[in-house]
């Protein structure tokens, strides 16, 4: 990482200035902008009502002997290291034709965002949120969601990382050491607790109060955290997952090497016993380019793996044997969840009146195809993409990105901690991609813009403003939201009490103007699917 430090030759500059203006005083910056951290001092700038600070290094760069190994500590630095600017996204290609793609290694950054009063702050330690964002695996960025409206709102320091994500941080080899074997972006994720854990009071945090939240693949990392006690508990209090299914089944590190033997083969590092040591020779866009032919079409390709210290055990099993991480749980999803995917595939595999039992048996079987078709009936959804879109999100086999699996993760998880259910259901959500030609409604990661301004998948940050209703919904959330990160309880002013997640009927829906408990399991007819998949549905 090139250093952005203030130099000495900066400093003397500053005092010939000041003897040639007379010997006048600059005025001294800001003390809140500049905090030491264990590894050096960091500046970072002050804007509307909130201290930020961005990139700063919490790992050493992962490259070269570096590559497919546990993140190591970043080497200290003189001077004050420039905090004003987020840190590279890591590797990745541009998807969707949306997202931004990036080549540099040098990415493992965390950023911090506490409110600023501007009348000096108190000695008071704010409760701190770790943001992990999104991406399934394979892209995303902390740059994407600005923290300060959160911080401000809840009167938290916010903090978000990057981690190594597709082939440099999730794909498992058979010659990568065994203890982390596909775990290294999660690795990355725990180096970064460990940096909050030491550094966040310096910032104003409270490091005995910590929530780890996330969405999509964030949200399903925090699962992997929760699943691992050993390794991470003291590391957060309490967690938020947004669309990501705890006790969705995981694949084991042997089920999944062979990616990794395919991506070596395609950059040309033949011999299984040296490829590790080859791969760490090729170019980036060498292994993400070869990384994306072997994932193909897999939504969850580089999924995170169990076997390992990283994820001891599969999911559900950890889960109920009681070897998980025990702290309150904020735990949902959207109504819509994989109407989204189909929207990005409508274009070169779209669904249609005609092929739309096909789909369903290419999903669920052909034994199950018919009894899926009389549950959802064409004629009671406005197209075929939006019915297909439902059906999944009310339950797939294929990922954790479903409405039943949701509900069942939190009935097991509630057997032991507080656990706080919803179901995001606001159909006048901002669109999230290109008008696919069908409506969307609460797809996969529609409520983003509800926490974060905004939000619109790329550093843009261009989305547009909620509408009235549904910034009123908004404000509710971020309420809820910050209160749970605060205390373990969520609350909102003037709006209904959220109570455990106890019996079906104790879910929150978040839908403008009708904010309230409803039974979820219905909505999504999981009755229905234990019927069909009861090994996966049972609690």
């Amino acid at each position: 990482m090139k250093m952005r430090t203030i130099s000495a030759f900066l400093a003397g500059g500053l005092a010939i200035a000041q003897l040639l203006s007379g010997g006048a005083q600059a005025a001294a910056p800001d003390a809140q902008t500049v905090v030491m951290t264990d590894h050096g001092a960091v500046r970072g700038a002050i804007r509307d009502g909130v201290r930020e600070f961005k990139g700063i290094p919490y790992a050493a760069p992962p490259t070269g002997e570096l590559r497919w190994k546990l993140p190591q500590p970043f080497k200290p630095w003189t001077g004050t290291l420039d905090a004003t600017q987020y840190g590279s996204a890591c590797p990745q290609l541009s998807r969707y034709g949306l997202t931004e793609a990036s080549e540099n290694e040098d990415c493992l950054h965390i950023n911090v965002t506490a409110p600023y009063s501007g009348k000096g702050e108190s000695a008071r330690k704010r409760p701190v949120i770790v943001w992990i964002h999104g991406g399934a695996f394979v892209g995303g960025s902390s740059a994407l969601y600005p923290l300060d409206i959160m911080a401000k709102s809840g009167d938290a320091v916010v903090v978000s990382l990057n981690y190594r994500i597709g082939v440099f941080g999730f794909m498992p080899h058979p010659q990568f050491g065994k203890d982390h074997n596909g775990g290294y972006g999660l690795e990355d994720q725990r180096a970064a607790l460990r940096w909050v854990k030491r550094n966040i009071a310096a910032f104003g945090g409270d490091p005995n109060n910590v929530t780890l939240a996330g969405e999509s693949a964030g949200a399903s990392s925090v699962c992997m955290h929760i699943l691992a006690p050993k390794e991470t508990t003291g590391l957060f209090h309490k967690a938020i997952v947004q669309s990501g299914g705890c006790v969705h089944t995981l694949k084991s590190v042997a089920e999944n090497s062979a990616k990794g033997t395919s991506v070596a083969e395609k950059v040309g590092c033949l011999d299984p016993a040296t490829a590790p040591a080859c791969m760490r020779t090729k170019a980036v866009n060498d292994l993400l380019t070869a990384a994306s032919e072997v994932g193909g079409s897999d939504l969850l390709a580089y999924a995170p793996v169990f076997g390992t210290k990283t994820v001891p055990l599969q999911a559900a099993d950890a889960v109920a044997k009681g070897k998980f991480v025990k702290v309150p749980i904020m735990n949902g999803g959207n109504r819509d969840e994989l109407r989204l995917y189909v929207a990005y595939s409508q274009a070169t595999h779209p669904v249609t009146d005609a092929n739309y039992r096909d789909k369903l048996a290419t999903e669920y079987g052909e034994v199950n195809a018919d009894a899926v078709l009389a549950q959802y009936p064409l004629k009671d959804y406005s197209s075929a993409p939006a019915a297909f879109g439902t059906v999944t999100s009310d339950f797939t086999p294929n990922n954790g990105l479903n409405n039943c699996i949701y509900l069942q993760g939190g009935k097991m998880l509630g057997k032991s901690v507080k656990v706080y259910e919803y179901v995001f259901a606001d159909r006048a959500a901002p669109p999230v991609t290109t008008d696919p030609g069908f409506e969307m409604g609460a797809v996969h990661s529609s409520e983003l813009p509800y926490q974060f301004l905004h939000y619109s998948n790329t550093i843009k940050l261009d989305g547009p403003d909620l509408a009235a209703p549904s910034q009123q919904l908004a404000d509710q959330m971020m309420a809820y939201w910050t209160s749970f990160a605060k205390t373990g309880m969520p609350s909102a002013p003037n709006s209904p009490a959220w109570g455990t997640f106890k019996a079906d009927g104790t879910v929150l829906k978040f839908d403008p103007g009708k904010v309230g408990n409803f039974d979820a399991s219905a909505q999504h007819k999981c009755g229905f699917w234990k019927t069909l998949y009861p090994k996966i549905l049972t609690e």
